[in-house]
């Protein structure tokens, strides 16, 4: 039943290693392993190894997002049924992480977790807190429920069509980069200081009066 429920390559490429430097195009620039064949269901290879001997196959890219891998979501979405796994905008593609990304233990005080609250949604493999109401935090997770449950598939269907529309309405949410995180701190620094300046600009000499007037002396 896993078979029909997890693709072959799905969980080969879940636990490849990627972004080594290519052993065959070592001084080559752009060698970094960052791509994965789905038809050869090896390891990763670079740019270049693509080109010589994946060029006619089904190949994804591997992105990295805070050190964590992630694939965007236009490659994968016509292979797999991503639906249920939580979805993020990074710088301007839409993406999900592979795998489940460790996190912060929320505390607990006298047995009630601090972290949760009424409207926040979980993951339900890791406990991770998701932005939007998904069932899984990455990939990964979501080939663990299938496993573990078998209500949810990764075979593409009808829910597909669905699922993109709703990620397409913005039900994802945005990770800003650190360079657009920097530009907005910036942005909101210049429209302050450009306020303050305006405003602390000292009136013309036409409006100013300074000291007590004196009146020119009288003719003889």
């Amino acid at each position: 039943m896993e078979l029909m429920l997890v693709h072959p390559w799905l969980e080969r490429l879940l636990s490849t290693t990627f972004f080594s430097l290519c052993e065959t195009h070592i001084n080559a620039p752009r060698n970094e392993c960052n791509m994965f064949c789905l038809d050869c269901r090896d390891h990763a290879f670079c740019f270049y190894c693509k080109s010589s001997w994946h060029k006619d196959h089904q190949v994804i890219q591997i992105r990295r997002s805070s050190y964590h891998d992630v694939v965007r979501v236009a490659e994968i979405q016509n292979v797999l049924d991503i639906s249920g796994v939580q979805t993020y905008v990074i710088n301007s593609a839409r993406v999900l992480f592979l795998n489940e990304r460790p996190q912060n233990q929320p505390k607990i005080n006298n047995g009630v977790n601090s972290g949760k609250s009424s409207n926040s949604h979980f993951c339900e493999i890791c406990s991770r807190n998701l932005l939007d109401a998904f069932r899984f935090c990455s990939l990964g997770c979501k080939v663990i429920g299938i496993k573990k449950n078998g209500n949810v598939r990764f075979g593409l269907s009808a829910k597909k069509d669905e699922e993109i529309g709703r990620m397409e309405k913005g039900m994802g949410r945005r990770l800003a980069s650190k360079e657009e995180d920097e530009e907005l701190r910036e942005g909101i620094y210049k429209e302050v200081y450009q306020s303050t300046h305006s405003r602390s600009q000292p009136c013309s000499n036409s409006r100013r009066r300074k000291g007590t007037p004196h009146r020119a002396p009288l003719g003889p």
